[in-house]
């Protein structure tokens, strides 16, 4: 009877925890799957974002202050969801338990760094295109509306910045700037708005 009682658990261990698991990996299959295929739903209407759960566990960049974020949405999701099928592969390919759980995690941890790499690619493409209007200070600009004397108004300038050109708003202390005149940058005094003199 002790022989009997003792296969009984033997067999239900077994097979319960091979149960179990599959039900894990099936789980986070699905839910890591939702969320990925619910985030690029959302970016097909312009509504798709990306936030990073924990801002201070991140890897910093050797090369500057950009990091690579672990913790976003999308990177665990994209974990959860090769972890379970991997995981749910394996074990329906008769792995053994601890086999399945490595080949699964590791999968999950892959797919993670690469959309963390990805997620930071895009991020330095987004930085390198928007426009610093800071940087114009000190460059040689046109003036493509006329710009009243001393501070009396606001014309506008067109200025080559960061590989393109650029259209503000502008004022001078000096003489009035005639439409097509050449003239230099010299201050920012407000947001989007340029000090200029004329260019001798």
């Amino acid at each position: 009877m002790q022989e009997i009682w003792e296969s009984i658990r033997g067999w239900a261990s077994e097979n319960l925890t091979e149960f179990t698991l599959t039900k894990i990996y099936i789980a986070c299959a699905i839910a890591g799957g939702t969320v990925l295929v619910g985030q690029t739903g959302l970016n097909l209407f312009g509504l798709g974002g990306d936030s990073d759960i924990d801002p201070d566990v991140d890897v910093d960049d050797l090369e500057g202050g950009d990091s690579l974020s672990f913790l976003s949405i999308r990177a665990l999701a994209g974990f959860l969801t090769f972890f379970g099928l991997v995981g749910w592969g394996g074990t329906a390919s008769g792995w053994g338990a601890g086999i399945t759980i490595g080949a699964a995690f590791l999968a999950g941890a892959s797919v993670m760094v690469f959309v963390a790499l990805m997620m930071r690619f895009f991020r330095r493409m987004a930085m390198s295109g928007t426009v610093r209007p800071a940087e114009a200070v000190g460059l040689s600009a046109q003036v493509y509306l006329r710009i009243p004397a001393s501070n009396s108004g606001k014309g506008k300038i067109t200025v080559k910045l960061q590989g393109r050109s650029q259209e503000f708003d502008a004022v001078t202390r000096g003489p009035e700037l005639p439409t097509g005149s050449a003239c230099r940058i010299v201050a920012m005094p407000t947001e989007g708005t340029f000090e200029v003199e004329p260019l001798e």
